[in-house]
């Protein structure tokens, strides 16, 4: 069973996505796609109309920093 994923959790979107996407280039990775595939995935269970600009980014930042390690 898949747990629910709502928009306030960033960390745990962002392991989906890199699980969904392990090749993605984040170069190339819009934050219109971030929404797009966040709505998409599996247990993803909020309201699409709360997603804003900042909750994408930070989505996005955690897919970069787990990808980009200091």
């Amino acid at each position: 069973m898949i747990d629910p994923i709502s928009w306030d959790d960033s960390y745990a979107i962002a392991r989906a996505l890199i699980a969904r996407f392990p090749d993605a280039n984040l170069a190339e990775i819009s934050l219109e796609m971030v929404y797009r595939w966040t709505i998409e995935l599996p247990g993803f269970d909020d309201d699409t109309r709360l997603a804003n600009d900042e909750i994408l980014a930070a989505i996005y930042q955690e897919w970069f920093e787990e990808v980009n390690p200091v």
